[in-house]
């Protein structure tokens, strides 16, 4: 993929941009290790002024680099606007809260009277440079959600972000020079996936973080593991969605739409199979297809558009192979299911659900990266988990019921790591984020996050002798 802006509301590619060479990647790797020899002796106040002053710069900046994520990769400019504001929230809360979250903790002196020591604490110290390779779908989120406790850390972090959101990408190496972080210490690589490997085989690096594709998390992965270098990979989702009979229907349907959509539907923790139990399943079906058919596919700039193009042509194309794959083999389109004809230009889909899938269609085990859902009507609950479970992914899932015991089987049942009761998923600084089986491991967020990328270090001092 080109280096290049390309607004998928019109086709229209707005700028393109060389890739760094070898002696640029070369002076980035000096200067980011440079920059975490001198970063890891601050203290975590003169940190947490720096990621305050980022903060306020981002939200100065808001409306202008909520457009550009527009332009770049589609998403309505409300949600663009909503996506910066987070961002500004996560910097503020690891700002306040990470010397805390890293103090040295103390075992109880009886646990360790045997040992000989005189003391003993564990200390949470930075790694050093540390490779983010983020995706395109949140493009200002996925990148400070690790940069923000990175930074706090004492870690350097470069940046290799999607090539499709190049604007943002630059933007984000600013505005840590902006708010005055030393030179290196966050920096932006212009580079194409065959550059990567040569990045994380450099001794200088000393971990990596991907979001994005499985395929992508596996090549990384690999690399890390031939080079023993630590990583935290977040990949797919095909999350669940359950309603069970004793649900606010209304509700459920109604929040359902936006947790399929959300994001133009491209978002790995959108519900996205939508599991109902028989008693419920006509209500809950009748009410969620007419919320998707009443939303408003158009310009993303444009107030008012509830869902805007998708990122990228391929990603269309791989909606609508997944949807004419279910449809050959039996599903029933209840709404969408096509172009909207109203929009010749640009990447648009219609918000889609269908019914009657089984496991014979592409659709049933693979994510789909766009405002498409699918229909699941079970008999009980041991089949809405079985349902649930049916998925290589396990990002997150969402249950609707106002049975305890339900809420106790489904967090003890569901494979995935998040369970969000009578609410849709949602990611927040205070909480972990990750999942497992192949939606990857290792965690974002919370204090779980900002320790991923530390080195716990044991410290033992030996009793004085008598």
């Amino acid at each position: 993929m080109a280096i290049a802006t390309v607004n998928p509301a019109t086709g229209e590619t707005v700028r393109t941009f060389d890739a760094l060479g070898p002696e640029g990647i070369e002076q980035c790797l000096a200067d980011a290790h440079a920059a975490f020899l001198a970063h890891r002796t601050t203290t975590f106040a003169e940190r947490a002024a720096l990621l305050e002053r980022a903060a306020d710069l981002l939200e100065q900046d808001n409306e202008q680099i909520a457009r550009t994520m527009t332009t770049e990769m589609g998403k309505p400019l409300a949600a663009a606007r909503a996506e910066a504001a987070k961002c500004v929230k996560a910097m503020r809360w690891y700002a306040a809260n990470a010397e805390a979250l890293l103090a040295d903790e103390h075992p109880d002196p009886a646990d360790v009277a045997d040992s000989g020591a005189s003391a003993v604490r564990t200390r949470y110290r930075p790694l050093g440079v540390v490779l983010a390779v983020m995706p395109w779908n949140f493009p200002l989120w996925q990148v400070v959600r690790f940069a923000a406790p990175a930074l706090m850390a004492g870690n350097t972090g470069l940046l290799k972000h999607a090539s499709n959101v190049p604007q943002t990408a630059l933007y984000l190496g600013e505005l840590f020079h902006r708010a005055g972080f030393p030179a290196g210490c966050f920096q932006t690589l212009l580079i194409g996936s065959g550059a990567v490997e040569g990045v994380l085989r450099d001794p200088r690096v000393a971990a990596a973080t991907l979001t994005g594709s499985e395929p992508a998390g596996r090549a990384v992965a690999a690399v890390c593991g031939d080079e023993v270098k630590k990583t935290v990979l977040e990949l797919g989702g095909s999350d669940p969605y359950l309603v069970l009979p004793s649900a606010d229907v209304a509700r459920a349907a109604q929040t359902a739409v936006t947790a399929r959509v959300q994001n133009n539907g491209q978002s790995c923790i959108a519900a996205k199979r939508f599991i109902v139990h028989t008693d419920v399943y006509d209500e809950f079906a009748e009410r969620f297809t007419a919320g998707m058919a009443a939303l408003t596919v158009g310009d993303p700039m444009a107030e008012g558009t509830d869902v805007g193009p998708l990122a990228t042509e391929q990603g269309r194309t791989d909606v609508e192979e997944l949807v004419d794959d279910a449809v050959r083999q039996g599903a029933e389109v209840l709404c969408g299911g096509r172009r909207p004809p109203a929009l010749p230009d640009g990447w648009f889909y219609e918000p889609t659900v269908l019914a009657g899938v089984t496991s014979a269609m592409r659709i049933d085990l693979e994510e789909t990266f766009g405002p498409v859902a699918t229909l699941y009507r079970v008999a009980d609950l041991d089949e809405a988990v079985a349902r649930a479970n049916h998925t290589p992914f396990g990002l997150s899932s969402n249950v609707w019921t106002r049975d305890p015991q339900d809420v106790d089987r489904c967090v003890r049942d569901l494979q995935a790591g998040g369970v969000f009761v009578n609410g849709m998923t949602a990611s927040h600084p205070a909480f972990p984020f990750g999942g497992v089986k192949r939606s990857g491991y290792g965690r974002e967020l919370s204090g779980h996050g900002i320790r991923e990328f530390c080195n716990i270090t044991t410290v033992w001092q030996a009793a004085d002798p008598e």
